[in-house]
């Protein structure tokens, strides 16, 4: 009999996924198969990696939010436990299984994890930490870490925006030198995210070229321009419009950047505190296994 290993986090989102889990349970024994689960925590990883080890289970089923599932990567990946992992979005940002549209149907979705159809993901890696969906430096780094939990609960992605919009007045350009595979740029910039997915902060066609299993990151990087110019960009964004041949935006395809500036900045990976610049971020192919349905396309 085959074992899934749920891992979710009690408090993602709005706190309700686990009222959900007998309903999870009854699921997946219709579907003959154990589902196993496990409460996240803020320490004692090392009881986890216990758990999945000792579980002899098929693969890791991961509910909540980008912060849970960088979580679980990160641990899954340092201690080698080579599992295809499952994604159920209940956090507040669900932006690499939005992209991937895992959550358009789940009982189709659950379908694919106990017949263990899965798909090869990439990765990235930057000094020794994974993530799984973007990283991240510029003038709106602090806002993901800043957010209260309780505010991130109540209005969900709108705490993001509301807070994200105080710091417009602060906005200020940076100088950044950009290596994308041996080709170098220099420029003043705003922000740049990196990214593995097309969608950051719930924001879709962010990078229009992303895919998950190409062996590359994309790199959107928005320049030094005047206000009028940045809220053109801001509402081709909201819009949901490729950026990829604004003028004020760079976009790079590579398989490593190294990215650096001529100050302090800190970074961010998969919207939590990542390290200072500069950053040496390396494509990790098909590093991981995704349960997905066979006859979807990404």
């Amino acid at each position: 009999m085959k074992k899934i290993i749920l891992v979710y986090n009690p408090v993602s989102g709005d706190a309700t996924f686990k009222n959900k889990l007998d309903k999870m349970l009854h699921a997946f024994q219709q579907r003959g198969c154990m589902l196993l689960l496990y409460r996240t925590q803020k320490e004692n990883d090392d009881l986890f990696t216990a758990f999945v080890r000792n579980m002899a289970a098929d693969g890791v089923l991961i509910s909540g939010g980008d912060g849970t599932l960088h979580k679980i990567v990160n641990i899954m990946v340092r201690e080698n436990i080579d599992l295809p992992i499952g994604i159920i979005a209940s956090g507040t940002s669900n932006d690499f299984a939005s992209f991937l549209e895992i959550d358009v149907n789940l009982s189709a979705y659950l379908d694919a994890v106990v017949a263990g159809t899965t798909m090869p993901i990439d990765i990235g890696v930057v000094g020794g930490e994974y993530f799984i969906n973007v990283a991240s430096a510029g003038m709106l780094t602090s806002v993901a870490h800043e957010v209260d939990v309780r505010l991130k609960n109540a209005f969900g992605k709108l705490a993001y925006y509301f807070r994200g919009l105080s710091e417009l007045p602060r906005f200020r350009a940076l100088n950044l030198t950009i290596d994308a595979d041996g080709e170098i740029h220099r420029e003043k910039a705003f922000l740049f995210v990196v990214v593995n997915s097309g969608i950051v902060g719930s924001l879709k066609n962010i990078a229009v070229n992303a895919k998950v299993d190409d062996g590359k990151m994309d790199l959107v990087l928005l320049k030094r321009c005047s206000i009028g110019d940045l809220m053109s960009v801001i509402a081709e964004i909201v819009a949901g419009r490729s950026l990829s041949h604004t003028p004020n935006v760079l976009y790079l395809q590579a398989e490593k950047f190294v990215i650096s500036c001529d100050e302090v900045l800190e970074s961010d990976l998969d919207g939590e505190r990542g390290p200072k610049l500069p950053l040496e971020i390396q494509t990790l192919p098909a590093k991981m296994r995704l349960f997905y349905p066979a006859d979807k396309t990404v």
